[in-house]
């Protein structure tokens, strides 16, 4: 099966850009992600997410996940769970490993969802 690939317009717009200051992101009390070279990705109506590196990520706490989904702007996307003192967080990280031509700033990046991790912007 052959997946479209679409290229941001006028109509999508994705911009990656630095995020401003550090950011940190924490699990179940875990600080997981301590970084000053996270980038913020912006794609149309869509809530800004942040992308941080592996680098500078507590990769212990992360476990691969089986899941996978598809974006015909950024490509395939993996998943990672979180474990915490209190239990799994399933498929609360995801990255793409090799974005579309448009995005290729987040290759390798994480992105967390908002709902399961705190993210703050010092």
């Amino acid at each position: 099966m052959t997946r479209p690939i679409l290229k941001p317009g006028a109509l999508h717009p994705i911009t990656v850009t630095p995020t401003d200051g550090r950011v940190t992101v924490t699990a179940g009390g875990r600080t997981i992600v301590d970084t000053t070279r996270a980038l913020t990705l912006k794609e149309s109506v869509y809530p800004a997410v942040i992308y941080v590196p592996r680098e500078d990520t507590d990769m212990s706490a992360l476990e691969p996940s089986e899941s996978a989904s598809y974006c015909p702007y950024k490509g395939e996307a993996s998943y990672f769970s979180i474990r915490t003192d209190g239990g799994l967080l399933p498929d609360a990280v995801w990255s793409y490993e090799d974005p579309h031509d448009a995005v290729p700033e987040i290759a390798g990046r994480l992105a967390f969802y908002r709902d399961r991790v705190e993210i703050t912007q010092h």
